[in-house]
């Protein structure tokens, strides 16, 4: 839950501004779409370890990539 407190000379824009931030850290939005629709739990595995192997890629692809910048740093 999002709960905003108001301080002296605080502004309409900071406190939404606030709340935004504090809403979307909470990951709310993304919760609701997690849980509007029944998943079956076989449906929830698969999916998560597609989500595990797309992870694991961008792991290596970056790890890659400094290597590469490392690298070329040192041959210079």
């Amino acid at each position: 839950m999002v709960v905003i407190f108001k301080k002296k000379g605080e502004t309409k824009d900071a406190i939404f501004r606030k709340f935004s931030r504090m809403f979307m850290d909470e990951n709310i939005v993304d919760e609701l779409r997690k849980k509007q629709y029944y998943k079956k739990p076989s449906l929830r595995l698969k999916d998560e370890a597609k989500e595990r192997i797309r992870l694991r890629a961008r792991r290596r692809r970056f790890a890659l990539s400094t290597k590469k910048e490392r690298s070329a740093m040192h041959h210079r």
